[in-house]
């Protein structure tokens, strides 16, 4: 176990965000957090990352953050800049001084080996270079490369001062050393922000290969369903554990609430009953007895509590066009669009009800690509046409930074004057804004909040061709999941850009692929153009990972060699020792294994937690644990038995 959090309670402000958190790390786990946008996922990490402190309690039940010795977290807020002139290259390679400075030990040590043999100075090799290798010391070089020129940096950038880097560019750096760092626990903060597919994509390999525990807060659910082997999901004040990536965990949550709903108003129904029959005989002498019983039957009832509303928000708007337009939406001719210069050309055809999407690198013209066919840009060659009827509506992104003075209901009512209020009540609550929501000032409204707006008056105009740019950039995930529905529903014909993958894959079915190499027409689906482009990028990920172990065990086994050459009768008669005393140790931890088992085995069978399905959850992936520990506890107790055999 790495860190392990209990009995705590979180706060922002005076409100409090998750209380009685149960919380752990184990070794390897790559951990997702979902809720709500501001559920306290950020909030949280802070308090992983000891930035803030558990609330205090009351009581001996004080809250409780436990961590392995020596534990290293590392998250994107400590990655500072303390020196602004220093040069993008030097900047990023503070993060190997460790490495450094053990390579410096072991050079110095593998020279006084050579010179003379010492089993006490092998044996301190052995141990560093161990470390050494942990911390990717034969390959720290080839990291730096990889990671470098994955997040778009030339080489003649490494000369530069950090001074001359944009605020995007700079946390894109921080993002740089944080990996390279290789903390024992990763903390990530929506990774993806900012991350063009195919770095996402990289992003994804790298975090799968990482030897080390990884905990994630990202809206992006392909990446989640891709990444996480654990999720935690924060929701009404209370946090809890499920054992799978996105897709498990919702389709976990759901059933767990189904069973729960499903228990509850069996039990409802029962007393409701067990009263029915107690409040008809109570009165009456001879059946006065019988009705106490049922009374009791109710009383000794091991209550089943209502389960917490299952949250499934959709977007409620008239998905079919005011009018049809006509086979052909949109025709393009080499058509060269860019603000001062051409960035970028392209021919295609868009039939009727098409939805495509546009993806592809940062600041490569999807954005301009879209104003240019909203008319917001003159086009700069070539051409393009609409066909026959076609109206389009055009979302720019920039609209999650609109503001007015005005509340929601009176901004929206202004633009439909000739709606009454109960119609514009009606269609912002199809858009989520509820009760008094419609009351919020506008300019007051989180970035999601506002792209709700914004698509709530496009929708109202019941175009039949939708041009939206990045639609889903600040949205939580219930707001991602009900727009991609209410877009999977649209009658009319779509094209959008968009860096969530997901939406790509269930809403297109065709795609403009933006790189650089130019804009390319594909006319299948995200999978499989996935399936055709996307398998180098995750190859080139795993590189990393790929430790140059032939390096390391020919150090290793010379430093041995040069130790073992003063005492080898020792050597072997201490190697027996240690491998006797460590199968012991592995029986003995099987036979611990084995008791506990059966112990949970017990818990499995006990009627208290019978209806608890989360409970019964983490009972059976204990034992799933226990399982795969024996398995690993026997390899090793194999190879030991059969390398003793040989020593003897």
């Amino acid at each position: 176990m790495l860190l392990q959090v209990s009995n705590a309670d979180v706060s922002y402000g005076e409100r409090t965000l998750i209380r009685d958190i149960s919380f752990e790390v184990r070794n390897t786990e790559k951990i997702a957090i979902v809720g709500r946008n501001g559920c306290g996922k950020t909030t949280f990490l802070k308090l992983l990352s000891g930035e803030i402190l558990p609330d205090k309690r009351d009581g001996n039940d004080q809250p409780n953050i436990a961590k392995a010795p020596g534990l290293n977290i590392g998250w994107l807020s400590q990655m500072t800049f303390t020196d602004d002139s220093a040069c993008l290259g030097d900047e990023i390679r503070k993060v190997f001084l460790p490495v450094l400075e053990l390579k410096t030990k072991l050079d110095a040590l593998l020279a006084e080996l050579d010179k003379a043999p010492d089993e006490k100075k092998a044996q301190e090799y052995a141990t560093l270079e161990e470390r050494f290798n942990y911390l990717g010391g034969y390959r720290y070089e080839k990291d730096y490369e990889l990671v470098f020129e994955r997040f778009g940096f030339a080489r003649e950038d490494e000369a530069r001062p950090l001074s001359e880097f944009s605020g995007g560019q700079r946390t894109k750096i921080a993002f740089i050393k944080l990996l390279l760092s290789k903390p024992d626990i990763l903390i990530l903060d929506e990774p993806t922000n900012h991350l063009d597919i195919s770095t996402i994509g990289w992003l994804e390999g790298y975090i799968r290969e990482y030897p080390r525990a990884v905990i994630v807060v990202s809206h992006d659910r392909l990446f989640l369903d891709r990444v996480a082997d654990v999720v935690y999901e924060i929701e009404h004040e209370k946090m809890t554990r499920y054992v799978g990536n996105y897709s498990d965990f919702v389709k976990r949550k759901k059933d767990i609430y189904d069973q729960q709903k499903k228990a509850y108003e069996a039990q409802q129904k029962e007393i409701a009953r067990l009263q029915a029959v107690a409040d008809r005989f109570i009165h009456k002498a001879t059946k006065a007895t019988m009705a106490k019983s049922k009374l009791k039957a109710i009383e000794h009832m091991d209550i089943i509590e209502a389960p917490e509303e299952y949250e499934l928000k959709a977007f409620h708007a008239l998905t079919v066009p005011s009018k049809e337009s006509g086979f052909d939406v949109l025709d393009t001719d080499n058509l060269g669009f860019g603000y001062d210069s051409i960035i970028g050309r392209l021919t295609c055809s868009v039939k009727k009800g098409q939805k495509v999407g546009i993806i592809g690198g940062n600041g490569l013209g999807k954005s301009t690509f879209l104003k240019t066919l909203a008319g917001k840009l003159p086009l700069k060659s070539g051409k393009f046409k609409f066909g026959h009827g076609v109206e389009p509506g055009y979302f720019d992104q920039q609209m999650a930074q609109y503001v007015s003075d005005k509340n929601v209901l009176n901004d929206f009512w202004d633009i439909y004057p000739y709606l009454t209020e109960t119609e514009v009540r009606n269609i912002l609550g199809g858009f989520l804004f509820t009760g008094d929501d419609v009351f919020k000032e506008v300019s007051l409204l989180s970035g999601g909040e506002k792209v709700r707006l914004a698509l709530a008056k496009i929708f109202e105009t019941r175009p039949n061709l939708l041009l939206l740019d990045e639609p889903t950039n600040h949205m939580d995930i219930v707001g991602k999941e009900a727009l991609e529905q209410m877009l999977k529903d649209y009658e009319g014909t779509l094209i959008f850009v968009t860096h969530d993958r997901y939406l790509v894959r269930e809403v297109a079915d065709a795609l403009i692929v933006f790189s650089g190499d130019g804009i390319k027409w594909f006319p299948w689906n995200y999978e499989e153009y996935e399936r055709s482009f996307g398998k180098e990028k995750q190859d080139a990920a795993k590189d990393i990972w790929n430790i140059d172990r032939n390096t390391s065990e020919k150090k290793t086994e010379a430093a041995k060699e040069n130790g073992e050459q003063q005492k080898p009768a020792i050597n072997i008669g201490k190697e027996k020792s240690r491998m006797e005393r460590r199968i012991a140790k592995i029986e003995s931890l099987l036979a611990e294994n084995d008791t506990v088992r059966e112990e949970l085995t017990l818990k499995l069978a006990d009627p208290s937690i019978s209806s608890d399905y989360v409970k019964l959850g983490e009972i059976q992936k204990a034992i799933d644990d226990l399982d795969k520990n024996d398995e690993d506890l026997m390899s090793e107790w194999e190879r030991l038995s059969g390398e003793l055999e040989n020593l003897s």
